[in-house]
């Protein structure tokens, strides 16, 4: 239950500078998506044949993935030529098991990331019918099956189990990257409904009789589509704990755990029964305790003595371990009078709250749609007096919930100061309902730059600045850091690529570094992404998550539209309180529309500067910086401006003689195809008696010939259209970044501040 926000980052204000589009409006030039692979996942050690489909992503060269144990060789027929989007994916025996990501490098780049699985159960992947009991697909338990869900459609599975043995059956579909909302059923032999389950979760299934089962998996809402797939897991269980989960991708506000230096394994457990006060299991303090909010309704009471003057920082871990839960924390100071207790609320800890303002509505529309905070709880504890105190944890929605599984980690602590850091590429939203939320992969065209915004999660009290750093770059690009300011949550990373950069690929690493306790600390980022573009967040809510790695790439199959930095590449001196005049040059590809293109600054110190105007094809232009409006202080600076400007762009052009090639050589070779099916089909007709079955032969083998010309040729006047619809200029709207400019501003000369203060 998130209550308060920070002010909107400065990107999200963009809408508000841009030329009014149309309700047509294009959004971002195109970048590579990967949308599906079948299957989406491999037991450890075997190959697999992998399709995939995608968007923009002409040309692939490459299946990689975030781990090195997972390879990719194209597929290939029998003559040895490339199946195209085929891939045989093998996984090293050793590979871990567990949520990987896959991507492709294609004429554009590197793609967004699509999750693949590995897993220690045999895989099979369900390509046949199973609409119905009457044609139930047969699996093994200890087994997965991967699946595509047709819209309006359920599909219907059938195993057999033991009476007295346990077993676990999860659809994973949300933490896989998938669209489908998964509803799980348990049905006797003829259908009949015996369990069900509507959140996702695990069903812990214990016949009453040996015998035939169904699963019946459907979408919540019999939605369906390539992109509705699922990994549908049944395995035996052992014992009495709670069942295994399919491994899921990390949501973005698990950034902030696990705190760093933390044990894997907890010091301790909650001992039941601890629901009511005279049951509290006493501890001491610090202390670091594994529980579960089991069962519904459950309250966990912890008693601990304190000393005045004494601060714990109180932390919950549980929905940034993937649980659907919402914990609470409630500390009560104990006072005895008379035989009588009574009870002091001294802290009511719930949320880790977002450090930027987030969408109100799931849309990007008012707020980014990427949340580094967490139901979970972080909050301090001030103890005011000696005494003995109560700490009760427990899950907000947990009244109705009995699910062992949802678990949490306690951890109460004195001050650690610290940080944990995120980053996303910059999102653009507009004020026309055009709501966009896209997976932007760090593909960049030569000439080109783009803006990573980077949130910190703060931990007990750390309120420095950071100071941001990328590295392990392809040839030809650059990442600069805005740090982080003192006290703030967001800071940026501009990339940029030289205007004659040549195509690469590499994995990049994003650091923060901050003074704490006298000693420098360097923290990890990570990167988070869209699982899926949304175009029109009206009808679909977007999803973030983080990712596995930070890859980066430059292609030079076509330029940025617009290239602009500062005129000379130096440090620019100025003196405190003075004006700046910063000439920018600029180099411009292509048409646009409107007159002239808004212009704002980032940057600590720099965020205030009122907008500016660049006229369209402008070469130069002069930036003017009033450090006295801004109240500057005399420090070393890096900013970079940025704003929007809607582009004629045409997709993929050089595809249009290629087809027109392909065309031409296609109706040729029907031409001839033609021709020779009718001087066989003819000369069948004319044969003698004994040469009439041969010649019957040779004249239908042609005309089959025939036929797959005409197709051929069918196929190419279709590419065409398709490459020369898309090649079509039109208008889109997107962010344009300059390369970060430096800026070092000078202390006012003494005689200077000594004039002004006897004034």
């Amino acid at each position: 239950m998130f209550r308060k926000f920070a002010p909107l980052p400065i990107v999200a204000l963009l809408a508000l500078w841009l030329v009014t589009p149309s309700y047509g409006q294009l959004v971002c030039l195109p970048a590579p998506h990967l949308l599906t692979m079948m299957p989406m996942g491999a037991q450890a050690g075997t190959t697999v044949e992998v399709t995939i489909t995608g968007e923009h992503i002409e040309d692939v060269t490459q299946l990689l993935f975030s781990n090195p144990k997972i390879t990719a060789n194209p597929a290939t027929d029998a003559a040895g030529k490339v199946v195209e989007n085929k891939f045989f994916v093998t996984v090293a025996a050793d590979a871990p098991t567990g949520v990987h990501d896959a991507r492709v490098i294609s004429r554009l780049g590197v793609s967004s990331p699509r999750a693949f699985t590995v897993g220690a159960m045999p895989e099979v992947t369900i390509t046949e019918p199973n609409a119905s009991v009457e044609t139930a697909k047969a699996i093994a338990v200890n087994s997965v099956s991967n699946a595509v869900m047709p819209k309006r459609s359920i599909g219907f599975y059938s195993f057999e189990a033991e009476k007295g043995k346990r077993y676990a059956v999860e659809c994973a579909a949300v933490g896989i990257d998938s669209k489908l909302t998964p509803v799980v059923i348990i049905a006797d032999a003829k259908g009949r409904d015996l369990m069900v389950n509507r959140t996702g979760g695990v069903i812990d299934f214990s016949p009453a009789e040996s015998g035939s089962y169904l699963v019946k998996v459907n979408d919540l809402t019999y939605q369906g589509s390539a992109r509705h797939f699922y990994r549908l897991a049944l395995q035996e269980m052992e014992g009495n704990g709670p069942p295994p989960r399919h491994p899921s991708t990390a949501k973005v506000s698990s950034t902030s755990w696990p705190p760093v230096g933390l044990p894997a394994k907890p010091g301790a457990a909650e001992a039941e029964p601890n629901d009511e006060a005279d049951r509290a299991q006493k501890i001491t303090l610090p202390c670091d305790i594994s529980g579960s909010f089991y069962p519904a309704a459950d309250v966990d009471t912890f008693e601990f003595s304190a000393k005045k003057g004494e601060v714990w920082w109180v932390e919950v871990a549980s929905e940034r371990l993937g649980l659907p839960t919402d914990p609470f924390v409630l500390v009560q100071g104990i006072t005895q009078k008379e035989g009588k207790e009574t009870l002091t609320d001294v802290a009511e800890l719930y949320d880790i709250e977002s450090p930027v303002k987030i969408s109100s509505n799931g849309y990007s529309y008012d707020g980014p749609p990427y949340n580094v905070g967490s139901p979970d709880v972080l909050g301090k504890v001030e103890i005011k007096e000696d005494g003995v105190y109560r700490l009760q944890v427990r899950d907000l929605f947990g009244g109705t919930r009995n699910e062992p599984a949802n678990e949490y980690r306690l951890l109460v602590r004195k001050a650690q100061p610290d940080f944990a850091l995120a980053a996303w590429a910059v999102h653009m939203t507009l004020r026309n309902g055009d709501r966009a939320a896209f997976s932007k992969p760090m593909a960049l065209r030569a000439g080109g730059a783009m803006t990573l915004e980077v949130l910190t999660v703060r931990r007990d009290g750390f309120e420095g600045e950071i100071e941001l750093e990328m590295k392990g770059l392809p040839p030809g690009v650059t990442a600069t850091g805005l740090r982080i300011p003192a006290k703030k949550s967001v800071g940026h990373i501009v990339l940029t690529a030289d205007e004659n950069a040549k195509p690469g690929f590499s994995l990049a690493t994003i650091t923060g570094s901050a003074t704490i306790n006298e000693a420098t600390v360097t923290r990890p980022c990570r990167l988070a992404s869209m699982e899926w573009p949304v175009k029109d967040a009206k009808q679909e809510i977007p999803s973030p998550r983080l990712v596995g790695n930070i890859p980066v790439s430059v292609s030079d199959s076509e330029k940025a539209p617009i290239t602009f930095s500062a005129a000379e590449d130096k440090v620019w001196e100025v003196t405190e309180g003075e004006t700046l005049t910063l000439p920018l040059k600029a180099t411009w590809r292509g048409d646009f529309t409107g007159t002239s293109i808004k212009v704002k600054a980032y940057g600590d110190g720099f965020g205030r500067l009122k907008d500016f105007e660049i006229p369209l094809k402008s070469a130069t232009h002069d930036a003017v910086i009033d450090l006295a409006a801004l109240k500057t202080p005399p420090g070393e600076y890096t900013i970079a401006f940025y704003g929007g400007a809607v582009a004629k762009y045409s997709y993929h052009p050089d595809a249009v003689p290629v087809a027109e090639a392909a065309k031409k050589k296609a109706e040729e070779a029907a031409t001839v195809a033609a021709a020779e099916a009718k001087k066989l089909t003819d000369a069948a007709a004319k044969a003698p008696e004994d040469k009439k079955a041969e010649a019957a032969a040779e004249a239908k083998a042609a005309t089959e010939k025939q036929k797959l010309a005409e197709k051929a040729k069918a196929d190419a006047e279709k590419e065409l259209k398709v490459v020369t619809t898309a090649a079509a200029p039109k208008d889109r709207v997107d962010i344009y970044v300059s390369k970060p400019v430096r800026i070092s501003v000078k202390p006012k000369p003494a005689d200077t501040v000594a004039t002004a203060e006897k004034k």
